[in-house]
């Protein structure tokens, strides 16, 4: 068994959002925290979102404007920290006839938005006659239609290099990250001592923390049974799936968000990473949470709303380049509809599992700084120490330095397109530059995978080294972003393999291996 001798102040378990701004926060601050995921960064619920940094115009019907207020700050925040990834998107909302929300009660939620939103960067609303909105968007159905409004939010193509990059940071500040090391026990006395596996290597592993962090999102309840509370039944999430598809007939140049007619319940119609993104559905679920996949049911339901909205788009499974589903870590509420369960977090003390044991439950995409503020807030009473005041809204994420000179070092190596520098910029922001100096020290990296020269063999070497990936689907979903792509960065594979196999010293057994665990992962996001 590998035993760390050193006493962590603090450890957390999960590498989702939450998890990874906890992390980055505590070290900043200067404590001594290791992170511990079963899986990988970003692999679970944080990865299955609409990808929205957004304040909630929905939470406003349910009377939480404490929470819009709070998104909409944070919303702000990340734009300062983080503007390589977080962009302002514009959003438009249909009003049709015999609609639950009519264009009074639309035109009063925007309004409380902008007061919400003072301070923002971003334009405010504006309302639409039905003629303005078919000019800007003639694909949108005609049929029923009487005004529209149009507002901004924000978007994160790539939540992956969100959640990655608060560990980058959170490494830099001297924090430890292990990933693929799934917390199998936790014995609690006057420190707590957490045993487990390494679930790639096999190894088994013990440390010891004065205070720790269950941020597991869905997988909260296993955390506290690993603890010893079997009983535990802190969270009941609903399942949200989303699927991607092609440009379609008549598609949106903006974002949509439409009130379906099955339901009443509003999704969204989104262009992203070249594709359109179409979710998200709201159901209880109560299923193996390491096996969630996207419904016939939910899919058939998202097609149907999207060809009603944009009778030209005609879409069916066949135009579905992949589908991804998880279940939101919300608490547990038996009664109700699932819309109406509360998208505030909470930081619960358990103290029935010993001194210094916090839970989160729930938590959004948009709201993970200030929830980590709030969580390291916490730790520093447990520990009894004063600590120093939260940099984490002010303090530049990595790639949100130089991205002028990233350009240049991309420019200079004289091998990518256009497209493809302006994708590197995308994915790595400033960090760019740094894949730009592996490619320029080292021959064989410096060259394209793809025929139109937009993706660099130096990017599997640098999600190795630097960015904590030890498989290929860590590399090709949450580091180099191409399984994302319309077809999932397939034709890559086998080079990716040949370079990874090289940079972690894989045998021809193990990269076969590693190569069917990605191809049976991607098949698994197919309809």
């Amino acid at each position: 068994m590998t035993e760390s001798k050193a006493v962590f102040d603090l450890a957390v378990i999960g590498a989702g959002i939450n998890g990874a701004g906890i992390v980055r926060d505590a070290a900043m601050r200067g404590l001594n925290v290791v992170l511990l995921e079963k899986k990988d960064v970003c692999s679970g619920c944080s990865w299955i979102s609409s990808r929205l940094i957004h304040g909630g115009l929905r939470y406003l019907e349910y009377g939480e404007i404490p929470l819009v207020y709070e998104s909409l700050h944070e919303r702000r925040n990340l734009r300062v920290i983080a503007p390589h990834l977080v962009k302002p998107l514009r959003i438009n909302l249909p009003i049709y006839k015999g609609a639950k929300r009519g264009p009074l009660m639309i035109r009063m939620g925007m309004i409380a938005y902008d007061l919400l939103s003072l301070g923002k960067k971003i334009p405010g609303h504006d309302m639409l006659n039905r003629d303005e909105i078919m000019s800007a968007e003639p694909g949108l159905r005609a049929d029923g239609l009487r005004a529209a409004a149009r507002y901004y939010d924000g978007q994160v193509t790539f939540a992956e290099r969100l959640v990655l990059e608060n560990l980058l940071a959170a490494k830099s500040a001297g924090a430890t990250i292990m990933t693929h090391s799934e917390v199998t026990g936790i014995q609690s006395e006057h420190t707590h001592t957490l045993t487990g596996t390494d679930t790639v290597g096999g190894a088994n592993w013990q440390i010891q923390a004065r205070v720790v962090i269950n941020a597991a999102g869905p997988w909260v309840d296993e955390v506290e049974a690993a603890a010893g509370d079997t009983d535990s039944a802190l969270i009941g999430g609903t399942k949200g799936s989303h699927i991607i598809v092609a440009p379609f007939s008549g598609a949106p140049k903006d974002a949509f968000y439409v009130e379906a007619a099955a339901d009443g319940r509003p999704f969204f119609i989104i262009p992203w990473n070249g594709q359109y993104l179409i979710g998200t559905t709201d159901i209880r679920y109560d299923g193996d949470l390491d096996a969630i996949r996207a419904s016939q049911p939910e899919v058939d339901y998202l097609l149907a709303e999207t060809n009603r909205v944009f009778p030209d788009a005609r879409l069916s499974n066949d135009d579905i380049h992949y589908a991804y589903a998880g279940v939101r870590p919300l608490p547990r509420r038996e009664k109700g509809p699932e819309s109406a369960i509360t998208r505030k977090h909470i930081i619960r003390v358990d103290k029935s599992l010993g001194e210094g044991m916090l839970t989160i439950i729930g938590g959004k995409l948009t709201t993970y700084r200030h929830l980590a503020e709030q969580a390291v807030d916490r730790v520093g009473k447990l520990l009894h120490r004063k600590l120093p005041e939260c940099r984490s809204a002010d303090t530049l994420l990595p790639g949100a330095h130089g991205l002028e000179a990233a350009e240049m070092a991309l420019q200079a190596l004289g091998v990518l397109s256009k497209p493809g520098i302006e994708r590197l910029l995308a994915v790595y922001g400033g960090r760019a530059r740094q894949v730009a100096e592996i490619a320029a020290q080292e021959k064989a990296l410096c060259r394209t995978l793809d025929a139109d020269n937009t993706v660099l063999a130096a990017e599997v070497a640098i999600a190795v080294r630097d960015e904590f990936a030890v498989t290929l689907e860590d590399i090709v979903y949450r580091r180099m972003m191409v399984g994302l792509d319309a077809d999932q960065g397939r034709s890559l594979y086998s080079e990716i393999a040949s370079i990874a196999a090289k940079e972690l010293g894989w045998d021809a057994k193990r990269t076969a291996e590693q190569l069917s665990l990605l191809q049976a992962y991607s098949d698994s996001l197919r309809v």
